[in-house]
């Protein structure tokens, strides 16, 4: 089985963005609404046929948070954004999670919407490149998760069937998007995190990493 890991809060943490947007903006909320907007304008894109490089849709949705606040965010204000987005840290279930499910002889690659770069770096800062076989980017497909494109492209590289595969996710929409293209799903149920209300169940659930690698590796078993 092919275990496909979507990147940010499903592995890295945003929490320390807080910080960044509390300073820009004066409320400690802005950043859930920030990142929100990010999911809400990369969604909307990608509904309409388009492509738009999920870090510069972040960078414009800095502007548009500081100004629901009536604030004007600066270009070294969005470079402090960027900065800290490359440098989040893993979840704390992360790195134990995928060494168990490599020691079980999972192949483990990444899927993420941000720019393949980007995503490097972020792996690289959070300590966990050496846990993953490859690393894809919605870049490359020109297309953003949840379009059919992205989870083709990781599909079509390896040269298996659909539903030799699972995508990871903490994102209901991300779910969604994986079902659709034929992979078995793992949503990880983090705090605040919810299932997209009549969409097909995930393959497996779980609230956090350490429990679904272990729903993985039976599931694996069973099936194999």
């Amino acid at each position: 089985m092919l275990c496909v890991f979507d990147v940010n809060e499903t592995l890295l943490d945003l929490s320390p963005l807080d910080a960044v947007f509390a300073e820009l903006t004066g409320s400690p909320d802005a950043r859930r609404e920030w990142f929100d907007l990010v999911i809400h304008t990369a969604l909307t894109v990608t509904a309409t046929g388009g492509y738009a490089d999920f870090a510069e849709i972040a960078g414009a949705c800095t502007a548009s948070i500081a100004t629901r606040y009536g604030k004007r965010a600066t270009d070294q204000d969005r470079k402090a954004v960027g900065t800290a987005m490359r440098s989040l840290p893993a979840h704390h279930d992360a790195s134990s999670a995928l060494t168990r499910l490599r020691a079980a002889g999972l192949d483990l690659v990444v899927l993420a919407n941000s720019p393949l770069a980007t995503v490097e770096q972020q792996l690289h800062n959070a300590g966990l490149t050496s846990q993953f076989d490859r690393i894809f980017s919605a870049e490359q497909a020109g297309a953003l998760k949840p379009a059919a494109a992205p989870y083709r492209q990781v599909i079509e590289a390896h040269q298996i069937d659909p539903d030799a595969a699972i995508m990871v996710a903490a994102h209901g929409w991300d779910i969604a998007g994986a079902h659709a293209a034929g992979m078995r799903t793992a949503f990880l149920a983090r705090p605040g995190k919810i299932q997209l209300p009549g969409s097909p169940p995930p393959t497996m659930s779980a609230g956090d990493l350490d429990a679904l690698a272990g729903q993985i590796i039976d599931h694996t078993a069973a099936t194999s």
